[in-house]
């Protein structure tokens, strides 16, 4: 178990020693006094989980927690037979002493905040967030804690988002110029979470849509949570019909010159990511055009987020870390890496622009 050194001082001034509260293991991110893994790396007995994209769960574990409006689309990946238990929002829990809450994180549908707290000391994982409210999930809140883990995903002062009321009238304008010129606008967007935000941000009165198989297993999820989102055609031979040279298809970057996406030409193609923030089209590899649009926090919204816990300790994930590790401790507050097998700035989970 490791010892860390706390910022809490005792009426005498001694700074005291501490035991985390969370470790990381081969397995993952662990509380041994709980007996729980947070989004574990590997299989395990009992997992508390963030949100549903693929570097946060793993198939095969014994028992899932989420939360509650999470629940449907996590059943989607880890199949019917997955023992899943949903928690409400802020629903307290006590698991072998440890009190347990799950609180918003603004990134996908049911994407949560862990709050573990243990003996008067409070950690917060945060899973992947963003701050910026959007109408597919329940907005980020600030949880007051001790420690904060924080992912890093856009960690450098380049990625400032706009508006993204600003980001959806941009991809409305092209997709009507691109129908006025008889081609179908094909969006690449991540199967979960991007794509259900993207169709229920878009003017969906400028022509028919249609959307890959992978996207559309969560729509009705979406729909049953109460979110409102248009209807949406298959990418079989009558959608095909239908959208092709008007419409708009909406799919995974992996079916980029595939014969199935090929049917809906001619195309014009666009990238909804944060990075391209930097990236734009990648010299025309991926797509045609990139629009700026992530379900993660930028720069000044991870400042802002780490701000306002107040937390004495800062981990660092899943991103840009050093960067952020070496901001937050030139500020004055206690920031480490903490380490994933998902660190790299570069990935792309699933080989899909899903940030």
């Amino acid at each position: 178990m490791n010892i860390e050194m706390s910022k809490n001082h005792n009426t005498a001034g001694e700074i005291r020693l501490r035991r985390a509260l969370l470790d990381t293991t081969p397995r993952g991110l662990y509380c041994e006094e709980g007996g729980f893994y947070i989004d574990p790396w590997a299989k395990v007995e009992r997992a508390i989980v963030t949100h549903a994209h693929s570097d946060h769960v793993r198939y095969g574990c014994t028992h899932y927690l989420t939360a509650m409006s999470g629940v449907q689309v996590l059943r989607q990946r880890m199949g019917s037979t997955a023992n899943i238990t949903g928690l409400d929002w802020l629903a307290p829990l006590d698991i072998q002493g440890v009190k347990v809450s799950l609180h918003p994180a603004g990134h996908i549908l049911g994407s949560a905040q862990i709050r573990v707290e243990y003996k008067g000391e409070v950690w917060v994982v945060s899973g992947d967030y963003k701050t910026e409210a959007d109408a597919t999930c329940k907005p980020f809140e600030v949880v007051q804690c001790h420690t904060f883990v924080t992912e890093s995903t856009f960690a450098l002062p380049v990625y400032h988002w706009k508006p993204q009321i600003e980001i959806f009238r941009e991809i409305n304008e092209w997709w009507q110029q691109n129908r006025e010129n008889g081609r179908t606008s094909v969006l690449f967007a991540y199967s979960l979470g991007k794509s259900q935000r993207l169709l229920a941000g878009i003017d969906s009165g400028i022509g028919p849509i249609a959307v890959h198989d992978s996207i559309h297993q969560f729509i009705q999820p979406y729909r049953d949570e109460g979110i409102a989102l248009p209807i949406v055609l298959h990418g079989d031979d009558t959608g095909t019909k239908i959208v092709r040279g008007c419409g708009l298809v909406i799919a995974p970057q992996s079916t980029l010159n595939t014969d199935w996406l090929n049917r809906f030409g001619p195309l014009a193609t666009a990238s909804a990511s944060g990075w391209m923030q930097v990236r734009k089209t990648r010299n025309g590899r991926l797509a045609q055009r990139g629009f700026v649009l992530s379900d993660h926090a930028d720069w000044q919204g991870l400042l802002s987020a780490i701000n306002a816990t107040g937390a004495e300790h800062v981990a660092v994930t899943h991103g840009y870390v050093a960067p952020l590790v070496r901001y937050l401790n030139e500020c004055g507050i206690h920031a480490r890496p903490l380490a994933t097998p998902y660190g790299g700035e570069q990935t792309d989970v699933e080989g899909g622009l899903d940030l």
